[in-house]
């Protein structure tokens, strides 16, 4: 791939903005007696040494290799298989988007800085590509050879033309002439005819056409449009689905009738789709807007074809595409997996499904008879912590926000928005809030990757109704998860806040793991008004009472509870680290881990994606465990618990340890006081540290090895423990 010239200042943006490649920061010096002596017992070994550093981008494959897995584990339910194909498949488009697109980026401007683990951008996109060309290979394999002709068996066939009967050819092709062949638009290229441009992830046919009066060959493509059209075409009355773009393959003679065909292959387009603002930038909504229309026009950062391409077809492709060799991928089998959720989505077959789960009425919330009391009127009593999707956030979450807006007393809603679904009430319930009077306060985050336009949308619709949209700074995302509410209580008022590890999305508070806490402590509340009062105008943060926030103060106060618990440890008082989080990166909080361990400290991690941390290195990190659970629900919630003897200190919120969210982002993590709240946290952690089901351990080696109970008595799942648990305290209201 080729550049034209970049900036100085372009490759700036590259590495601060984009965080494409892990530098390593310098962390913040603890100015103590106790720390420096740790920092010198510390130079005995090299804590930055590269051997102690696992690869993000690699570390991340290892997460989506844990996705496939799952497709592969032959003891869950078809259709759970089928849709882990499908995640595993879209997970990656996403990678390839920003994290490979990145990569690029660093190679085009000549940048051979090398990360933590000792690669450079060039070892790391090698290293990628032979891991992912694996991984692609494996997930044919499960596709091809397990999952369709299981499906088969139960009735669900998705067949390939070769394997249709003429009889069902012959109905295909009247399918295709009603239904497909009047949206399609062959595009020849030739002379005045430039290759077509090729928007990013859709999928399309290359063809090589011969004109036998005039002996040449043409290359033509033409796009499979299944953005307007179903992937798999049904053909009556048996219900085979086929593949629409071998529906359009089987038919090329109606679009190129009097031509030969040649050869012809499916390919599809992968573009780099992120894109930074400038924190210069006068209007931030019409500067993101401008940018997503430039993501239609990213570079190229991968092709893929189907196996067996002709020759003729890569070259045309990889030259007209302007890419290297290496970025086209041949895949054995479909195109485009993420497709797969048609499947999935098929009605009825629920004996190929999960037992479905029906999150239940948060017990805090209601009497003893089992019905609702009003939310705010449960905070006055003590804090209320929720979990997701176990117990209902329309029982909970939009409760809150619905009562707050029909409440005459309330005075003013805040809200932060960063991802949110269609159908939230949330947002037309900060509406109703402004038509009566009440100070609605919207924080759009429009830079939430994927949901800018979703964002855009929502944000000028509020505006129109006249509630206050702030946008934050530009050169930060506002990821923090917040809602306020002030309300006149006498002669005073009350902040009543919720504070969550997710984002205030209802579809997917259904499938995400995410704790959220209700609390009227004063000085929560306090902080988060300032936050509010930093993000919508011109105020400089300064340091908070009890929360902890990014991009100022959040690394800062995670190093120093983890040098705290190491102060305070000792044979006679043992001390103890668990965190639960997204994904380990920060160098100086690994750092920090390590010095921990160091000093004897147990420290058990509970990470779902990326870890770049190594575990169970003598004299270094043998005291650390560290693993991931992938199972039905994405685990999404992020934990961080400090127990020295009596004293705990557990914090929940929206930040991973990464540069990104410490950063470059506005985070915020609470303080969790009520020790019955602390047990509830501590017990989830424990859970998912004792999972043997649908669980990984690191090891020393970089490998996850799947945890699996030597007898069925030992059996252990932390979410169906979770479900189980809270449908027996839901069942003990009717008992």
């Amino acid at each position: 791939m080729t550049d034209p010239q970049i900036s100085p200042g372009q490759v700036r943006d590259t590495v601060t903005q984009r965080d494409a490649y892990e530098s390593v920061p310098v962390p913040a010096k603890r100015a103590t007696a106790e720390s420096a002596a740790r920092e010198r017992e510390a130079d005995e070994v090299d804590l930055r040494e590269r051997a102690l550093f696992f690869n993000r981008e690699l570390s991340w494959l290892d997460f989506n290799e844990r996705v496939l897995e799952l497709a592969e584990q032959k003891d869950q339910p078809l259709l759970e298989r089928v849709k882990f194909a499908a995640i595993f498949s879209s997970n990656l488009d996403e990678f390839v988007m920003i994290r490979v697109a990145g990569i690029h980026d660093l190679i085009d401007a000549g940048i051979e800085k090398r990360g933590a683990d000792g690669r450079d951008p060039e070892e790391t996109l090698e290293g990628i590509r032979e891991r992912t060309v694996d991984l692609l290979t494996r997930q044919s394999r499960v596709v091809g050879e397990e999952l369709l002709p299981a499906l088969a068996d139960e009735g669900i066939r998705l067949c390939r033309v070769v394997e249709l009967t003429e009889d069902q050819r012959a109905e295909l092709r009247r399918v295709f002439l009603a239904q497909i062949f009047p949206v399609l638009t062959p595009l020849a290229v030739g002379p005045g005819r430039p290759f077509p441009y090729i928007s990013n992830l859709s999928l399309s046919l290359a063809v090589l056409l011969r004109d036998p009066q005039l002996d040449q060959t043409t290359f033509a493509r033409v796009k499979v449009p299944k953005e307007i059209l179903p992937r798999f075409v049904t053909l009556e009355p048996e219900g085979i689905m086929v593949p629409l773009e071998d529906a359009i393959a089987d038919n090329l003679d109606a679009l190129f009738p009097g031509t030969e065909i040649v050869s012809y292959a499916t390919f599809r387009v992968t573009r780099d789709a992120d894109f930074t603002v400038s924190d210069e930038a006068d209007d931030l909504l019409r500067a993101v807007e401008d940018e997503l229309r430039r993501r239609r026009f990213g570079e190229v950062v991968r092709v893929e074809v189907g196996k067996g391409i002709a020759r003729e077809l890569r070259d045309e492709l990889i030259e007209s595409l302007e890419i290297d060799r290496r970025d086209l991928y041949e895949i054995d089998g479909m195109l485009d997996l993420n497709d797969l959720w048609q499947i999935v989505k098929l009605p009825g077959h629920k004996e190929l499904r999960d037992t479905p789960w029906s999150p239940v009425q948060p017990s805090r919330l209601r009497d003893a008879d089992g019905e609702p009391i009003p939310v705010m009127a449960a905070m006055r009593n003590e804090d209320i912590l929720v979990h997701h999707p176990y117990e209902s956030f329309s029982g909970s979450v939009e409760r809150f926000v619905g009562e707050a807006v029909n409440d005459p007393d309330v005075l003013a809603i805040k809200i932060t928005v960063y991802r949110t679904s269609d159908d939230s009430p949330l947002v037309p319930a900060l509406i109703r809030a402004s038509e009566r009077g009440k100070q609605a306060v919207a924080l759009v985050e429009l830079k939430a990757r994927f949901d800018e336009r979703a964002n855009i949308q929502w944000a000028r619709e509020l505006e129109q109704s006249g509630v206050h949209v702030v946008y934050g700074p530009p050169a930060l995302k506002t990821h923090t998860k917040c809602v306020l509410v002030v309300r006149r209580e006498g002669n005073r008022v009350r902040n009543y806040v919720h504070i969550g590890t997710g984002n205030y999305h209802s579809t997917t508070a259904r499938l995400y793991t995410d704790f959220g806490l209700f609390t009227t402590d004063a000085q929560i509340g306090a902080d988060v008004t300032d936050m509010f009062n930093f993000l919508t105008g011109f105020a400089r943060p300064h340091e908070m009472r009890k929360v902890l926030i990014a991009p100022n103060q959040m690394r800062t106060g995670i190093l120093d509870q983890i040098d705290k618990t190491v102060a305070a440890h000792s044979p006679e008082n043992p001390c103890r680290i668990l965190m639960k989080m997204n994904s380990l990166v920060d160098v100086a909080c690994i750092e920090a881990l390590y010095r921990a361990s160091r000093a004897g400290v147990k420290i058990d991690l509970n990470v779902r994606g990326i870890c770049c941390l190594r575990p169970g290195v003598p004299g270094v990190s043998e005291n650390i465990r560290v693993n991931s659970v992938v199972g039905r629900f994405l685990e999404h919630s992020r934990v961080y618990a400090f127990i020295r003897g009596e004293e705990r200190v557990v914090l929940i919120g929206s930040a991973d340890l990464m540069r990104r969210n410490l950063d470059n982002r506005v985070e915020l993590v609470t303080p969790v006081e009520n020790e019955a709240l602390q047990d509830q946290l501590l017990d989830t952690l424990e859970r998912c540290l004792d999972d043997n089901s649908n669980a990984w351990e690191l090891r020393e080696s970089g490998d996850w090895d799947r945890l699996s109970p030597t007898t069925p008595e030992e059996r252990r799942n932390a979410q169906d423990e979770l479900m189980e648990t809270y449908r027996q305290a839901d069942e003990a209201f009717g008992a």
